[in-house]
């Protein structure tokens, strides 16, 4: 299905990003990682990649923050494989603290990391897209796009931001081939998600496993986290033919968070 089409997912050097970059090669298509990290970690997934599932595999270390950068990755990527078939925004951080104690500098990292590298993602790839005639734009949101939780002001903001850009983008392109849709996990038991867990575990004095099962049961009715894998294979679904007339929308993964 995917075979022989371009890929770019932002923030896939771990987690949610991994999973789905790893979902599409499986499919057969060529993916471009990007993020931070270890450089020879992210050499080793790059090129394990390329080994298991016999497809190429590049690498951007752009800071999505710096819209100079996500249009020079974007420009990179289409130059080595001849076009950006589907892009998955996927990179975010997070910061928790009360509104009035919210530190400036990490709402507007937030919101850059969150929200604005979406909108330049997404404006650097759609002429390729229109000129192709074909396009997908998959967007992870998250439940918190649905839903609002305390002391995530800035997250919730972005990830709320995020879903309404994805109806825009959705619109705009609906009669050039061109999707864009939504994908809202709840609890993915990612490094970002697992420090919050830690952080819970360290002040309760409870063993991680005990302080996963609280912080996933406050949230969610299934008392158990989606994995990256999950995640990649709806967004698989989300690029192939089944899913053609499928854009502007959201959809949820977040084990009954948002269905209360």
């Amino acid at each position: 299905m995917m075979r022989g089409k371009s890929v770019l997912v932002t923030g896939s050097t771990s987690g949610i990003g991994l999973g789905i970059a790893r979902a599409f090669a499986a499919q057969g298509a060529n993916v471009t990682l990007n993020g931070f990290g270890d450089p020879h970690a992210v050499e080793e997934q790059r090129r394990g990649i390329e080994e298991e599932f016999g497809v190429a595999a590049a690498y951007s270390g752009a800071d999505v923050t710096k819209p100079d950068e996500i249009a020079a990755m974007i420009g990179a990527a289409e130059d080595a494989f001849g076009a950006i078939d589907v892009l998955v925004n996927n990179a975010g951080i997070q910061f928790v603290a009360k509104v009035e104690e919210f530190p400036v500098e990490k709402w507007d990292a937030v919101i850059a990391t969150n929200l604005s590298a979406v909108f330049h993602s997404c404006r650097c790839a759609l002429p390729g897209m229109k000129r192709l005639g074909w396009g997908r734009i998959i967007n992870i949101a998250s439940a918190h796009g649905l839903v609002g939780s305390a002391g995530k002001a800035a997250y919730v903001a972005a990830k709320h931001g995020v879903v309404g850009l994805t109806k825009v983008v959705a619109i705009e392109t609906a009669d050039h081939g061109i999707t864009c849709n939504a994908i809202c996990p709840g609890w993915v038991m990612t490094p970002l998600v697992a420090q919050q867990v830690e952080a819970r575990a360290r002040a309760t004095g409870k063993p991680f496993d005990a302080a996963k099962r609280e912080f996933v049961a406050e949230k969610q009715p299934m008392a158990r986290s989606t994995s990256p894998e999950e995640v990649g294979a709806l967004a698989v679904f989300l690029a192939g033919d089944a899913a053609g007339t499928i854009t502007g929308a959201s959809y949820s993964i977040d084990g009954g968070w948002t269905a209360q």
